[in-house]
């Protein structure tokens, strides 16, 4: 089947799910999406699909495909990826697809199981990845190290590594206030120094200790040391 014509079934599939209420409601939480390339595909459903057409051969096809016109082109995308078995080729597979995240609900919904599997591999890889120029790749990084390495994996020095990006982006900066507001819910007494000793900018700061406040693994004792933890932003 030629290449234009695997990208036109596909849009096709995608348009034949369309629900425009779920679009409308969704591009408004992506402001860096043109509402008009969303079409409007709940996420169940397009899992769904994914499962059925990632067993075809149409399926690596269209991962070549890049750009893609639709965000639920770019989902779908990241859903193939998360059935790749091979290491190797899903670190190729990712080379060529994150340059092209253009948002965080696409770069977030990334999830390979496979590299899982090679946590001592990755971590050059986030390395990486996490000094990429662009925003989503930096995201996806950070996102790796609060997925794979906050339990068992955990090493002292990678908070540090997240502490270390320094960028203006909001996306960025959500993502690592996010990481360690996670890391306080599974490695406080490792994680607390960056808050005490206030390492890290204002904002981030500030965004982790509500985020911590915020989830039900923290317990009421560590959320009320955390409040007297904010700082002040100057006038």
């Amino acid at each position: 089947m030629e290449h234009t014509q695997i990208i036109r079934d596909v849009q096709q599939s995608l348009l034949a799910m369309q629900d425009l209420s779920y679009r409308d409601f969704q591009a408004k939480l992506m402001p860096t999406v043109d509402k008009e390339t969303v079409i409007g595909v709940r996420t169940p459903q397009l899992r769904s699909f994914a499962k059925t057409f990632g067993k075809t051969a149409e399926a690596k096809e269209f991962l070549t495909q890049l750009p893609h016109t639709y965000y639920e082109e770019n989902n779908l995308h990241g859903m193939l990826l998360g059935q790749i078995r091979d290491y190797p080729e899903a670190i190729d597979a990712l080379d060529r697809f994150l340059p092209f995240v253009d948002n965080w609900a696409t770069c977030d919904l990334l999830v390979l199981p496979v590299l899982g599997k090679h946590l001592d591999q990755l971590l050059p890889e986030i390395d990486r990845w996490m000094a990429s120029e662009h925003i989503y790749t930096v995201r996806f990084a950070i996102g790796l190290l609060m997925r794979y390495y906050l339990e068992e994996a955990f090493r002292p020095e990678y908070p540090d590594r997240v502490m270390h990006v320094c960028s203006e982006e909001y996306y960025i900066n959500m993502m690592r206030a996010w990481y360690f507001a996670t890391a306080l819910a599974k490695q406080y007494d490792a994680i607390l120094p960056y808050l005490t000793e206030r390492r890290m900018d204002t904002w981030t700061h500030n965004k982790a200790i509500q985020k911590a406040i915020e989830s039900y693994r923290i317990t009421p004792e560590q959320k009320a040391f955390l409040r007297t933890l904010r700082v002040k932003k100057s006038i």
